[in-house]
């Protein structure tokens, strides 16, 4: 496991600032030792909490073109036919998969094929486990052309305290299933928008895993 390269400079903020409030409260207001311990275990948990949340887990991944796989960790929180107005402008049966602030926020590419539309889309941002979130928040739209099943839609969405959303790859890259697509910082949600025809496997409320899960198949 190793250390996202988007919260390096994050983590190192915060354990200065953490050094800093520590040598404060030791030298300034020189609190009794036993509330020092408790304020001591409270920093180093922060510090840890952090660290954590940037972690990008080694996964493997078995290729697989007639499956689509969950772009990130946490919990399904909508399986529904909804018509998607920005590049399809048709309907779509959308999985959102909802990522809490305990959940890694690395994202997952869930098909293999060319990336052929990419939109940044500045917005709100409401909690990301409600339904308007989707296209009323902060969010980026990718279309994946898959070699034998059309295309998808991919949308990272920001949370209500998400602030970035990163995106590794850029209009006409190749992509792998399985591979990273990039990151969203602090809460946040990943949609995809399938072809009718798709069966979707996940179920509501599932905790699925990003990369590895599969949530529907062509």
């Amino acid at each position: 496991m190793k250390i996202h390269k988007e919260g390096r400079r994050i983590i190192l903020i915060v354990v200065l600032t953490l050094v800093g409030v520590l040598l404060l409260i030791h030298f300034l207001i020189k609190p009794p030792v036993a509330l020092l311990y408790i304020l001591y275990s409270a920093l180093l948990l922060i510090a840890v909490f952090t660290t954590f949340f940037f972690r990008v887990p080694a996964r493997k991944v078995a290729v697989d073109d007639s499956k689509v796989i969950s772009g990130a960790d946490g919990v399904v929180v909508t399986i529904e036919e909804v018509v998607e107005k920005e590049y399809f402008r048709d309907k779509r049966v959308m999985v959102s998969v909802f990522m809490s602030v305990f959940n890694i926020h690395t994202n997952f590419i869930p098909v293999s094929g060319k990336l052929i539309y990419f939109r940044h889309h500045h917005g709100k941002h409401f909690f990301a486990w409600e339904p308007k979130a989707s296209t009323q928040n902060e969010h980026t739209t990718l279309v994946i052309e898959t070699e034998n099943h059309g295309p998808i839609l991919v949308r990272q969405v920001a949370g209500a305290f998400a602030r970035r959303i990163v995106c590794n790859h850029t209009q006409g890259s190749v992509l792998k299933q399985g591979e990273e697509l990039g990151i969203i910082k602090f809460g946040s949600r990943v949609d995809i928008y399938l072809p009718l025809s798709a069966k979707v496997y996940a179920t509501l409320h599932q905790r699925v895993r990003g990369g590895q899960t599969v949530l529907a198949v062509f």
